[in-house]
């Protein structure tokens, strides 16, 4: 792999990530590299009208800082390298223990590593003047991103306004032009295979492996015991109108980051993008599976190699 600029991206709120991110640089440099290194989400927005792009982007911190980097990234087909310092559960990530081998960016030079790609949604707000007809729906969703749309890895989802007296909504679900549902409770979940192991697991989703490319759509809190999980194609188009009351307002949150609010006559349209996000992973990364027993704590002992069956 050719590493002339790398980015080095960390999570600002820990003093671990800083650190790390300090000695990444200072060994990349050793080795000839140019690093710049960010934090803010400006900086990083910056990034998207940057003409050089770098070669590589490390990650130093837990899922949330690997989700906020790919979103950006991902438009640009920037392989992404992360290690778990200063975050949770680190489904994205390497462990920070692998940050201390000799031979970590030799590594990366000799191509002894795989690139992943993995799926991403895109979400557009529509108002009734900008309906979308049959033939419309029909068509290919891998579709440009606009300026009004927005991109998450893990998942969309759709929650009543936190200020209003009641935390329920009532969400229509159409389907590929077909009205599917309608889901009476505290919201409606849209993820992806990635996001499966997050919000949508806590829901009672099922988790898909990252290699499965599917739409997940899980109900929050549903007040019907109807209302289940369902996993739908990934060329699905999907629509999501808020019905009942207009004082009842509904938000859009992306990977768990709030960024809009639907006004009455507005819907959401979610499909997948054309753009993927590339996760970088060494050699010696423990496999999906291991990662699954390990944090979330599955057969006992078994985690720790010996197995009890």
């Amino acid at each position: 792999m050719r590493l002339d600029l790398v980015w080095v991206i960390y999570r600002g709120e820990s003093p671990q990530a800083k650190k790390a991110a300090e000695t990444c640089s200072k060994e990349l440099e050793s080795l000839g590299v140019q690093v710049m290194t960010s934090l803010s989400k400006s900086e990083l927005a910056l990034f998207e009208s940057n003409s050089q792009v770098p070669d590589l982007a490390v990650v130093l911190g837990g899922d949330g800082t690997v989700l906020g980097a790919a979103r950006h990234l991902a438009i640009h087909e920037v392989p992404i390298l992360s290690f778990n310092v200063g975050g949770h559960l680190g489904f994205l990530t390497h462990d920070s223990r692998l940050l201390q081998k000799r031979n970590l960016w030799d590594e990366l030079f000799e191509d002894a590593f795989v690139i992943e790609r993995r799926m991403l949604l895109q979400a557009t707000i529509h108002s009734k003047t900008n309906t979308l007809s049959n033939q419309e729906i029909s068509t290919n969703t891998e579709v440009e991103i606009t300026p009004n749309s927005h991109l998450a890895l893990n998942d969309f989802y759709m929650r009543s306004y936190r200020d209003e007296i009641s935390p329920t909504c009532t969400l229509e679900l159409e389907i590929d032009g077909e009205v599917v549902d309608q889901y009476k409770g505290d919201g409606l979940i849209l993820a992806t295979s990635t996001g499966s192991t997050g919000y949508s697991l806590a829901t009672g989703g099922p988790i898909l492996h990252p290699d499965i490319e599917a739409i997940i759509v899980s109900p929050i809190s549903p007040m019907s015991l109807s209302s289940r999980s369902v996993v739908v194609p990934p060329k699905s188009r999907l629509i999501i109108r808020p019905l009942g009351d207009a004082s009842r307002r509904t938000k859009l949150w992306k990977d768990g980051v709030s960024i809009a609010l639907l006004e009455p006559g507005q819907f959401c349209e979610v499909q997948r993008s054309r753009s993927y996000a590339h996760m970088l992973w060494l050699e010696d990364s423990p496999s999906y599976y291991r990662s699954l027993t390990h944090k979330l704590h599955w057969a006992g002992s078994f985690v720790k190699g010996v197995s009890q069956f």
